[in-house]
Formats: C-alpha cells, structure tokens, sequence
C-alpha cells in the first residue's frame, strides 16, 4: 500500500468521481482507476462503489476513510515540519466563498493573484457553496478558511469566526407594490411579509437562515416562491413584481434591475452577517496559517451591530 494511493482513494471519494479527482491529480482517468483497483486488490476488498452516475464508498470503504485522512495528515505534517524548519511555504489550501456575498468586501481574484506573487509554491483551490455544506467542510478538515454566512447564532464547536459584514436585511419592492403603501414610509414590519411570495438565498445560506429563525419567532413559515444564488438574480425577479426580494441592505445594486425600492425589515430588524471562519485550533499547515493571516490583514472587521 502507497501513500499516494491513500490520496487518490480520498480523492475519488471527496469529488464523487474519476473525472473530477483525475482533474485534480493531474492524471489521466485510466492511471488513476488502475491505481485504485490496485489497492483494493491488495486490501482485499472493495473500497468504492461504482456507478454509471456516481462513485460512493462501500461499508469497508467508510471504515477506511478517516484512517486514510489520518495517514495523509501525519504525511503533512512531517512535510509542514521540514518546511518550516527550512524555511519554505508550499502546499495546498482550500479556500471556499459563500456564493455572490462578498463583491464589495473582497476583491478575490487580487488577492489570490498578490497572494500567489508573494508565495508562488503554494497552490489555492478556489470554491463557491453554500454557507452550510463549508461550515461542514471546515470541520471536517476539508477546507482551511472559508468566507460565508453564518448559519447560527453562534459559531458551531470547532470553528472560530471574524466578522467581515454586518448588515440589515431588506425587502425589495418593485414600483407599485402594495406594501410601499402610505407613501413614505421608511421600513417593513416582518409580519407584513407573512403572505408575501418572497424571493431569497436558498436553504444552507446565513441569509436564509436568518430570516428562517426570525418567522418562525414571529410564528410564521417563510413563503419562498423563488430562489437563487446571487443577489442579483433576486433583485431582477423582484423588479418583474415575482415577489419580494429579501436581501442584505445594499445588495440590491450589484446589477441594477431596475426602480427597485429597498426597504429595511424591522419588528424585529434581522441582519446579516458575513464571517471569515477557520478552525478552532487554527489552520493546520504553514500555507493555511499564513493564507488566513493574509486574509485578516485586508479584510476589514464589522463593528459591533
């Protein structure tokens, strides 16, 4: 059995395929089944379960999984300590970005390219998703640092938060729309959206989660007609009268969509928050650590709501 082969076993399962893990390798598909097929053959049994639509582990391959990651791990860190000893920066770290949130707070695409300048042997994997799925990552070991929505009150045990935004939710209301009636009026109470199709994040987003809790405190279920993943996208459905777009306070002019009036939900006011999270104990490897130190320094902190 091979470390690599370890490797390649993890990743088939984290990218649920041969394609996309053979991408990520950097192999050609064939070498990469040949090498599972490999271990599998000397282990015995086998690992995966192959279908035309998916590759999932087996009962033998979950049991193997976190023993897998374990050797990885440890493989890391030896390489982490002879890297920093010599003084080196170089590995791998995975950042996500919750999905359309952070167009006015982070420029991603200088930073990776001043980050990769200062440190060319570290490589970045880039990924969009919702809050929820990398809140899971992050514990799960699978991502280093993430920028998304708090999905909580509180960060979940594990993870450490540095809040980067912290905004009111609004409700965007096309011309004409009943609720801007008496004219003049500054705010939306929630209770005046209980009957409303509304267009929003979709579930797994701090945008979503927010206004979820809030309702269900106001004793109503949201009624979400429409969703989608970028604010702008909700904000143009709103400017058709589909509903009312709930989005965080200034959202609304990522891409005009025209005479949309943006108002701000009170009774009780809900806001929403864009957190840069890690690891509670803190990154694992040096290119972690100093990526999220990166990450701090040109980020800017909410004041307090």
């Amino acid at each position: 059995m091979e470390l690599r082969q370890l490797r390649y076993f993890v990743t088939v399962v984290e990218e649920g395929g041969f394609t996309r893990a053979a991408a990520r390798l950097h192999l050609s598909q064939p070498a990469l089944s040949a090498q599972i097929r490999q271990l599998e053959k000397e282990l015995g049994q086998p690992l995966l379960e192959r279908s035309s639509r998916s590759v999932t582990p087996t009962a033998v391959g979950r049991s193997v999984l976190p023993y897998a990651r374990a050797a990885l791990a440890a493989a890391d860190a030896v390489r982490n300590a002879v890297d920093e000893h010599a003084g080196l920066l170089r590995g791998r770290v995975t950042l996500g970005l919750v999905s359309g949130a952070t167009h006015h707070a982070f420029d991603v695409a200088s930073f990776l390219a001043d980050f990769h300048d200062a440190h060319p042997a570290i490589e970045i994997a880039l990924t969009e998703d919702t809050s929820e799925r990398m809140q899971a990552a992050l514990l799960a070991g699978e991502m280093d640092v993430a920028l998304l929505g708090p999905t909580g009150e509180a960060p979940p045990p594990g993870l450490a938060y540095r809040t980067v935004i912290d905004v009111p939710l609004g409700a965007a209301l096309a011309p004409g729309d009943p609720l801007l009636t008496p004219a003049g009026r500054v705010d939306i109470p929630l209770a005046d959206l209980r009957d409303r199709p509304l267009i929003c994040l979709p579930r797994g987003t701090g945008v979503r989660a927010s206004l979820e809790r809030a309702c269900a405190r106001a004793g109503f279920r949201p009624r979400v007609a429409f969703e989608a993943a970028a604010p702008h996208v909700l904000a143009r459905l709103a400017a058709r009268g589909l509903g009312v777009a709930v989005l965080p306070l200034g959202e609304e002019g990522a891409d005009p969509a025209g005479p949309l009036r943006t108002l701000p939900i009170v009774q009780p006011r809900i806001r929403a928050r864009i957190v840069l999270a890690w690891p509670a104990t803190g990154p694992v490897s040096p290119a972690a650590r100093v990526l999220l130190d990166r990450m701090r320094g040109v980020l800017p902190t909410a004041p307090p709501a």
